[in-house]
């Protein structure tokens, strides 16, 4: 494997949330280890290539493979987990630099409706969703 992106104590730290699957009983070829995978998913986030131009020689496994494993994760909740998990952490060390936090939002055009969406106040009414963020002074989201 390629120069892992994740350094094993915040590796253990997410592998704690992975989701855990079982060898297939039809056999098949083995899954790619969750810590290459994340590391491709991580690479594509980045660098900003397309799934399908993921180099094979990095050994993260195929580009789609690492978007099937993103796509997987997020629906289980994954990402949500290790962000508290990451939190917990910081509160723990007190590293959560409060003096300067920041808060912004910004809307986003949703026309196909959801149950999240609403009337835009600026844009005649069309149908949007509003996301919020706040951060510390470092950046860290909250």
């Amino acid at each position: 494997m390629a120069k892992a992106l994740i350094p094993d104590e915040p590796w253990s730290l997410i592998a704690a949330h992975l989701p855990v699957h079982p060898p297939s009983p039809k056999g098949g070829r083995p899954r790619i280890c969750e810590r290459a995978t994340l590391t491709g998913i991580l690479f594509v986030l980045r660098t900003g290539i397309p799934w399908e131009y993921l180099p094979r020689e990095l050994a993260y496994g195929s580009g789609i493979t690492c978007w099937r494993h993103l796509h997987e994760w997020t629906q289980a909740g994954v990402w949500q987990s290790i962000h508290e998990a990451v939190l917990r952490r910081f509160r723990e060390y007190d590293q959560i630099w409060w003096v300067r936090a920041r808060f912004d939002a910004a809307s986003v055009r949703s026309p196909r409706g959801g149950k999240h969406t609403g009337p835009s106040p600026s844009d005649r009414g069309k149908l949007d969703c509003k996301h919020h963020i706040l951060v510390d002074q470092r950046g860290l989201p909250l």
